[in-house]
């Protein structure tokens, strides 16, 4: 399935290879935000406080999990040097690619230990051979998995500098082309990724991580027509796991949701190596979710595991998959466990909500320190190149500053038109009382067939703030029907706010 936009991870790891004792080749020191930077003045004193604890928490967990890698068993990649290439493939299962094959890398098949491992060789090959273009390609892909995987934006500048080498070397290389529309991608500058990715394209027209990226950024600029038909091109030329998982997500975002569920038992069946099939039964944990299936959500997050046991969207699924089962303590238990070692916005507001709904002693106190570390994963984020208003908006609309929520959603709106950005900035308008504004951007959220709890709750209560007090209810009986446990808090909003319209 195509990458949640959401999914961008920070922490403190070290710019330097683990153990190197040198910095790697292409490397330089990222921008790091300052500790002290004060937050909105209407925070007051207490809030600049809860920032700056949660700044070094940040820095804390990306140190427990820099330990716990090195203190695993190192893990040996195969390296296939041909003609002077270097090439990383299924390196989760220890098996590498042909140099010529030019495999999609998504979050499942290039996390985990052998890629330190893959990186650590391709530094050590460069160093001998600093002009292989090809090399440095690979590296710079390599870097964005270690951002998206490892919670290290600061990989964001190591990989363009790298990919930028390779472009040097040889202008106009398809595989550095490729590397510069997933790391834009990353970035959430998908103008940026389609542009790369057809330049790749042009190149090698069956390149298949470019094939991937252009998908991914029609799917994220909301061309959802063009995304549709990129996945058919991309499926005749290169059918695959990537590919599948693409299709899939396109299915879902026009309602389609047998058809993708269908696709995603498909990849499964054809999934090989562990990180394929902890990634594709992730994503069909993840519909089985979103459709209120939690039983179902739970047997596809546990095989996920079974594959890989550190892999982060399983683990945050199974977390909110218990919450909605009724099974809280273990949800937190499970989440704590995550943004200890991937504090990202999603997994923290998850946990936050959990605690503000559980109450106990302590607890709004626990909910505030993640609420503030969403912000102290926004700065590093910026401070690495990523946009991350989408997130911003999302968080701050219902947990942070409103007015700092609705200026994120309009920014992140005037880039692209997705249903995530138009629900986003429709519950923004909504907090900030501008209901009127915000009732066509909440039904065009849900226009295109998606189904989404969270996206028919938010279009109710702005429904029934209208006036259009029928179509509120209908809306949020079928968020509640679809989903009853889609939010800790949001699902008791949303049957409170269904009573209150009776």
């Amino acid at each position: 399935m195509a990458p949640r936009t959401n999914d961008e991870e920070a922490g403190g790891r070290s710019a330097r290879t683990a153990g190197s004792g040198t910095p790697p080749p292409g490397s330089e020191p990222a921008p790091r935000p300052e500790s002290g930077t004060p937050p909105d003045e209407r925070r007051g004193e207490a809030g600049a406080e809860e920032r700056v604890a949660a700044v070094r928490r940040v820095g804390v967990a990306g140190r427990r999990w820099r330990a716990a890698r090195l203190a695993g068993p190192a893990v040996l990649l195969a390296v296939a040097l041909t003609g002077g290439a270097i090439a990383v493939g299924a390196v989760r299962d220890g098996r590498t690619a042909p140099a010529a094959a030019s495999g999609a890398v998504d979050p499942g098949v290039l996390g985990g230990g052998n890629l330190d491992a893959a990186v650590a060789a391709l530094q050590t090959h460069l160093r001998s051979q600093p002009r292989d273009h090809a090399g440095w390609a690979t590296l710079g892909l390599a870097y964005v998995e270690q951002a998206r995987t490892q919670g290290d934006p600061a990989r964001y500048p190591q990989a363009e500098k790298a990919l930028k080498r390779s472009l040097a070397l040889a202008p106009g290389n398809d595989q550095a082309l490729a590397g510069r529309a997933a790391l834009a991608a990353a970035r959430h500058d998908f103008a940026d990724a389609l542009t790369y990715a057809d330049r790749a394209l042009r190149q090698n027209p069956y390149g298949e991580r470019a094939l991937c990226s252009r998908i991914d950024a029609l799917v994220e600029l909301g061309r959802y027509g063009e995304a549709s038909r990129a996945a058919g091109t991309a499926d005749e030329r290169r059918p695959g796991v990537p590919v599948f998982t693409r299709y899939a997500y396109v299915r879902e975002l026009r309602g389609d949701v047998p058809a993708a569920r269908r696709v995603l038992r498909q990849a499964l069946d054809a999934a090989a190596s562990p990180g394929d099939v902890a990634y594709v039964a992730a994503q069909l944990g993840q519909l089985a979710w979103n459709q209120g299936q939690y039983a179902s959500a739970l047997g596809y997050y546990s095989r996920a595991l079974a594959a890989d046991d550190t892999y982060l969207p399983a683990l945050e699924g199974r977390g909110r998959a218990q919450a909605a089962s009724g099974h809280r303590d273990e949800a937190i238990r499970g989440l704590r466990a995550v943004v200890a070692r991937y504090p990202l916005p999603g997994p923290l507001v998850a946990l936050g909500e959990l605690y503000e709904a559980r109450g106990a002693a302590g607890d709004k106190a626990r909910a505030r320190e993640q609420y503030a570390l969403v912000d102290a994963w926004t700065a590093l984020a910026r401070a690495n190149g990523v946009d991350a208003d989408l997130d911003t908006a999302l968080a701050a609309a219902d947990h942070g500053d409103k007015a700092s929520a609705l200026r994120a959603a309009r920014a992140e709106w005037a880039r692209r038109h997705t249903v995530h950005t138009a629900d986003a900035l429709a519950w923004a308008l909504h907090v900030n009382g501008h209901d009127e504004e915000a009732l066509p951007l909440a039904r065009r959220a849900t226009a295109t067939g998606y189904r989404n709890a969270a996206f028919l709750h938010h279009r109710g209560v702005i429904e029934l703030a209208t006036g259009h007090t029928a179509d509120g209810r209908a809306s949020l009986r079928a968020a509640l029907r679809l989903n009853p446990g889609f939010s800790p808090l949001g699902a008791a909003r949303a049957r409170k706010a269904l009573e209150a319209a009776k």
